[in-house]
């Protein structure tokens, strides 16, 4: 059932703000803390990214929806990878049954990726991958096949998610144990430093904590208290704050709540701008500066009824371009039912194009600002949310506080009394609790090629067929040394997958060295 955002983080709101609940207006757009926008004009000098979320089955599949993405307007690619791939196995791996190509596409080699990129300039186009535990590696993937295309590393631009962290807090996808994973991440960090300059390594994630059930403070608060972490870890690693910080990259969620939502992105930057800055020392205004994707709320969506969440959508990307954002995804209509159809997936991303270029609303940077509600409703945010990091700090950071269940436990508490107050009728959902309609007719639904599965296991066997085994098997000796010892594992890892070595190999390298992770029963 869908999540209602209509009650406030901060309490119901009054019914009129005056200037004595203001406690200053902040500074202009582009002036450090970034409350009202990173660029001084905001998209009077260039809009925000317009990317659609796709992946499906094989490679070869997923390429034809990217192609027909790229000719309907869209900006940049997204890509949702399936279950497997996302926990580190083949697609012929019996664990991996059932779930090839269901959610995401299966990705196993470097060939797949090819696959996937296909007729894709990747000098011309930038790629989000929404993958972490096993991201260096998916990466590592996409720079080899930008050399078989001739676009050098340094060319290359995009996202990985690698966010793990969020993954033992929210969302399950991880592999092996923080340290470790934190460690692959740090070592992510200096290899891009050095051979991907243009690209983010990472895109610290509150989409998924405040899918789990998390408000927008708790999403906000534990999202910064994740980002501290990532950056104390890479500090802690040997490498200079300016040198890194200006490719992290954020995550958020939009939910419907309109000025919610407005307030935790002018929030958020103003917090991470004095983190940085006061916290860490950063000196270069792009280390200062919280750069974010967003995405409309999954969470937010409706099986009943579902052309409503077509309203429920163009609401919560509103609220992002008014919030600032620099990328933005919008879901399907369908995604409470299965993944989006073509037809779907265009008009969710004409709801931006038409926010784009006929509302007018791009026009002024942070129109909103100055707002007593909206600042108002900025400081109480904002207030909230470093309580939160405040109490995290003092359970020694997010690492230590994931591994005791502190930020698991807040999220699940949240999470079900959201659903209480649904199921009493506290918050309106409507078309669920309210408003009603036995009458609907059905949309389409999208089903994924059912015959993926043996696809993938057919191709496998045939790159193990004709690759070299000693080699393989030397690399894959290398990968589990280093994991054994200090050196940066992407560089043993990129010459596997030049042996052809696939996901599921070198994971299960690594799956020796480190362990998989269990979390605490308790939790």
């Amino acid at each position: 059932m869908a999540q209602s955002s209509e009650s406030s983080t901060a309490g119901k709101p009054k019914a009129v703000y005056e200037p004595e609940d203001v406690q200053s207006p902040p500074p202009p757009p582009g002036t450090y803390p970034y409350t009202r926008g990173i660029y001084p004009t905001m998209y009077r000098g260039r809009l925000w990214t317009m990317r659609q979320y796709a992946g499906f089955s094989s490679a070869r599949e997923t390429n034809e929806r990217f192609r027909f993405l790229l000719q309907q307007g869209v900006m940049g690619l997204s890509t949702a990878f399936d279950l497997p791939t996302q926990l580190g196995l083949d697609s012929d791996d019996p664990r991996s049954e059932g779930e090839v190509g269901k959610v995401g596409v299966a990705i196993d080699t470097v060939e797949d990726m090819a696959r996937l990129m296909e007729g894709i300039p990747l000098d011309r186009v930038s790629t989000s991958m929404t993958i972490n535990a096993p991201a260096s590696l998916l990466l590592l993937m996409y720079e080899l096949v930008g050399e078989r295309q001739g676009v050098a590393s340094t060319q290359l631009t995009g996202t990985i998610q690698n966010d793990i962290l969020k993954e033992y807090a929210a969302r399950g996808t991880y592999i092996f144990p923080p340290r470790p994973s934190m460690r692959l991440i740090t070592d992510t960090f200096a290899y891009c430093q050095e051979r991907i300059p243009k690209w983010n390594t990472i895109s610290i994630s509150g989409y998924h904590i405040r899918e789990a059930g998390a408000t927008a403070a708790q999403e906000l608060g534990f999202t910064l208290a994740d980002g501290i972490a990532y950056v104390q870890a890479a500090l802690d690693a040997g490498l200079k704050v300016d040198q890194f910080a200006p490719r992290i990259s954020f995550f958020f969620n939009a939910h419907a709540n309109f000025f919610e939502e407005i307030a935790k992105f002018r929030a958020a930057r103003r917090m991470w701008a004095t983190i940085m800055r006061e916290r860490f020392g950063a000196r270069d205004e792009r280390s200062l500066q919280l750069r974010f994707h967003t995405q409309t709320a999954g969470s937010t969506l409706t099986s009943q009824q579902p052309l409503n969440n077509v309203v429920r959508t163009t609401i919560e990307a509103l609220a992002a371009v008014l919030g600032g954002t620099q990328s933005l995804h919008t879901n399907g209509y369908d995604e409470a039912l299965s993944l989006p159809t073509a037809e779907a997936a265009t008009l969710a991303l004409r709801t931006q194009q038409i926010i784009a270029f006929e509302s007018g609303v791009p026009a002024v940077a942070d129109p909103l600002g100055g707002s007593y509600f909206i600042e108002a409703l900025t400081d109480s945010i904002e207030a909230e949310a470093l309580k939160l990091i405040m109490q995290i700090d003092e359970l020694g950071g997010a690492v230590q506080a994931i591994e005791e269940g502190v930020i698991q436990a807040q999220i699940a508490e949240a999470a079900w009394e959201t659903q209480q107050a649904i199921e009493q009728g506290d918050q309106i959902v409507v078309g669920v609790n309210k408003f009603g309609n036995a009458d609907a007719q059905p949309v389409p639904v999208f089903y994924p090629n059912a015959a993926v599965a043996s696809e993938q296991a057919a191709a496998l066997a045939e790159i193990r067929a004709r690759r070299d085994p000693g080699g393989v098997e030397a690399s894959l000796a290398d990968v589990r040394r280093a994991a054994a010892g200090s050196s940066n594992l992407l560089l043993p890892m990129r010459e596997a997958l030049r042996h052809h070595a696939t996901l599921g190999e070198i994971c299960g390298a690594l799956r020796e060295e480190w362990g998989e992770y269990r979390p605490n029963v308790a939790v």
